[in-house]
């Protein structure tokens, strides 16, 4: 999608939400400003080839879901990290074949290069890949949900709030406890080395 090229690049996200109802050609902007980060979250989560597809479908529910969207319960950019979480749970049997998949992958021979071979490279060993896949698939969906949302999309504990519905307070103790699990099952290792508690 070409953005229009009336619409300033400093538009926020909201006010270009609502002149899309107006002028549907608006939405390209978002395209073009999100595309590329829910794809990568995605990827994260699925692969890339599923990523391709859902990535497209985020946009779509957005754009078809855009009279819904209310200012006053967030920003733009976790509701659309939301839409696209509620994607990956539709296919969420396909996540645990690829958690599986990856498990019994030997380090050395990465075929995917996504962003979960990112996470797994930040354990302190290399070898700790197989227990992490099956630690990350042991984890609760809700926990797993915002230990993602936190190290591929990289997001704020408010926007993991906004992007689940849930309270502030619940990100960071699921956020804990996913950590913990994660630690025990790697046997010490900090799972997102560089953060706040390890």
């Amino acid at each position: 999608m070409a953005a229009p090229p009336d619409v300033p690049v400093t538009v926020g996200d909201a006010t270009l939400v609502e002149q899309s109802l107006r002028l549907p050609d608006v939405f390209a902007v978002l395209y073009d400003r999100y595309f590329d980060e829910i794809h990568r979250y995605l990827a994260g989560r699925l692969g890339t080839q599923a990523a391709d597809d859902l990535a497209a479908e985020t946009f779509l529910v957005a754009f078809r879901k855009r009279r819904t969207f209310d200012p006053g319960r967030g920003a733009v950019r976790p509701w659309l990290y939301g839409i696209a979480t509620n994607l990956v749970a539709q296919h969420r049997r396909s996540e645990t074949r690829r958690l599986a998949a990856f498990q019994r992958t030997p380090v050395d021979d990465r075929a995917d290069h996504g962003h979960e071979d990112r996470v797994t490279a930040r354990v302190t060993a290399a070898s700790a890949q197989g227990r992490l896949a099956s630690a990350l698939e042991r984890l609760s969906e809700g926990d797993r949900d915002v230990l993602l949302l936190i190290a591929l999309a990289d997001l704020s504990y408010e926007e993991v709030a906004q992007v689940l519905d849930i309270p502030f307070g619940t990100v960071g103790s699921r956020l804990n406890r996913a950590r913990k699990k994660l630690r025990a099952a790697l046997g010490g290792s900090n799972p997102m080395i560089g953060g706040s508690d390890g």
